[in-house]
């Protein structure tokens, strides 16, 4: 019964990150298509706020709760490679939201060098990743 209520958690987490994930990079659409200072220092807020209020304690809960559920059930490596991959994808992930902090601080000093343009092919990483997990963990293909 344990196992289910942290992998509920788990869910639940993972959830929140990704929406976190998936707004942010849009907010920098915005923020690198702003033109006044007003909108630039709105974004920055808005953008600090969501990373760290947000996104970075529903990573913390989603690692949390991830290798709680492999703790409680370390049989899970033996049932193929779809969990190693799966782990893969999750490092590939830390590493783009880690990515998005760095942006993120090259906003609030105004050292932003990218379009718009780039911010809106940028946002689909998640996307990509989230279909490939889901994937992983539902159908099991290895």
């Amino acid at each position: 019964m344990l196992y289910l209520w942290v992998k509920a958690l788990h869910i639940v987490s993972v959830v929140c990150w990704f929406a976190g994930l998936f707004y942010l990079p849009r907010l920098f659409v915005y923020h690198a298509m702003s033109d006044d200072q007003t909108s630039r220092d709105r974004f920055a807020v808005m953008e600090r706020k969501l990373y760290r209020g947000i996104m970075l304690p529903s990573m913390v809960a989603t690692l949390i709760f991830g290798l709680w559920m492999l703790a409680l059930n370390p049989a899970l490596f033996s049932g193929g490679g779809w969990l190693h991959a799966k782990l893969t994808l999750v490092v590939l992930l830390i590493a783009y939201h880690h990515f998005c902090g760095a942006q993120l601080k090259r906003f609030a000093r105004g050292e932003n060098q990218r379009s718009h343009v780039f911010y809106r092919w940028f946002n689909e990483f998640p996307v990509l990743l989230l279909l490939a997990i889901v994937v992983l963990v539902v159908v099991k293909p290895f």
